[in-house]
């Protein structure tokens, strides 16, 4: 989860509760993602918010997606833009270079 959407930034958290609030703590893997096999093991977690981990997945998901499909990362950006996927890093528009990042990271 690269970006953190809270106002409040990463350290801020609602309690715990059922059904869990957006802002509710989730374990997200890091540094290897789930999807590239990473294991929900101690070394590779850290705290995030149920809301972040759910639009990075979003986006996450839709890229490598238009990937598969042969897309470029010029074309990828111009879908995401055109589809109002809020971008990754906190900007106004969705890039070549930020598509790379996003996948990446």
């Amino acid at each position: 989860m690269p970006q953190c959407y809270h106002h409040k930034g990463r350290g801020a958290f609602d309690p715990i509760t059922t059904p869990p609030t957006k802002w509710a703590p989730s374990a997200d893997h890091y540094p290897i993602l789930k999807s590239a096999g990473g294991k929900l093991v101690p070394e590779n977690v850290r705290l995030s918010h149920i809301w972040c981990n759910n639009k990075d997945y979003g986006w996450r998901t839709q890229i490598r997606t238009l990937l598969a499909n042969g897309k470029s990362l010029a074309e990828i950006a111009e879908i995401l833009n055109r589809k109002g996927v809020p971008p990754a890093h906190g900007t106004n528009r969705w890039t070549a270079a930020m598509v790379r990042k996003a996948y990446v990271s």
